[in-house]
C-alpha cells in the first residue's frame, strides 16, 4: 500500500478509537446502581463567573455503595454546586448538612434498569453511526486517490481494510454494551 492509503487507515483506525472513548466517557455517566463519582463528570457549577466542573472544585468521594459525598473546598460553593446538581437533572436529590453535599441513590426499579439499558442502546447507536460515517469518509479518501491515478486493486484492498476495521470496532461497541447491559440487569 503507498504512503498515502496508510495514511487514510491510520487515521480512521485513530478516528474509531476516539469514538469508542467517547462511547466508554458516556456509558461511565449512566449509573449502573453503584455510585461512582464518574457519575459527577459534565456537572459544571459557576465558579465565580466562569462554568468550571464539580470535581476542580470540590472532593468528590463514595461513602458506600449508594452514597456519593461532594466536599467544597470553599463553603460558599455548597449552594452552587447544589444547585448545579439539581439542574443536571441526573435523577438524585442532594441533602446539604452545611458542609458536604450527600447523594443518595435509590435502588434500581425493573422499569428503571430498562429505560437505562435503552439509553445505553441509544448510545451504543450513536458510536456505531459515528464509525460508519469515520468508514464512508475513509472510503471517499480512497476514491479520491483513485480518479488521481492510484491503481484499482490497491484502493480495493484499502476499501476492504477499512471495512474490516469498521467491524472491529462495531464488534466492540457490541461488547462495550452487552457488559453495561449486564452491568445494569445484576439486581
Amino acid at each position: 500500500m503507498t504512503e498515502e492509503l496508510n495514511l487514510i487507515i491510520d487515521d480512521t483506525t485513530a478516528s474509531m478509537e476516539k469514538a469508542i472513548t467517547h462511547l466508554e466517557t458516556e456509558l461511565a455517566k449512566i449509573r449502573a446502581g453503584k455510585a461512582t463519582p464518574a457519575m459527577l463528570d459534565g456537572i459544571m457549577a459557576d465558579y465565580y463567573g466562569n462554568p468550571t466542573p464539580i470535581s476542580q472544585v470540590a472532593n468528590i468521594n463514595t461513602l458506600d455503595a449508594r452514597t456519593i459525598a461532594v466536599q467544597p473546598w470553599e463553603k460558599n460553593m455548597l449552594q452552587v454546586i447544589e444547585r448545579a446538581i439539581i439542574a443536571a437533572n441526573i435523577g438524585i436529590n442532594p441533602q446539604n448538612d452545611g458542609v458536604t453535599i450527600r447523594l443518595f441513590l435509590p435502588p434500581l426499579t425493573e422499569e428503571r434498569r430498562k429505560e437505562l439499558v435503552k439509553r445505553c442502546n441509544g448510545e451504543g447507536e450513536n458510536a456505531k453511526v459515528s464509525i460508519r460515517n469515520i468508514r464512508r469518509d475513509a472510503i471517499e479518501d480512497i476514491k479520491k486517490l483513485q480518479k488521481d491515478g492510484l491503481s484499482e486493486d490497491e484502493c480495493k484492498d484499502a476499501e476492504v481494510e477499512a471495512q474490516a476495521l469498521t467491524d472491529k470496532f462495531i464488534s466492540l461497541v457490541e461488547k462495550h454494551l452487552a457488559a453495561k447491559e449486564k452491568e445494569i440487569m445484576v439486581v
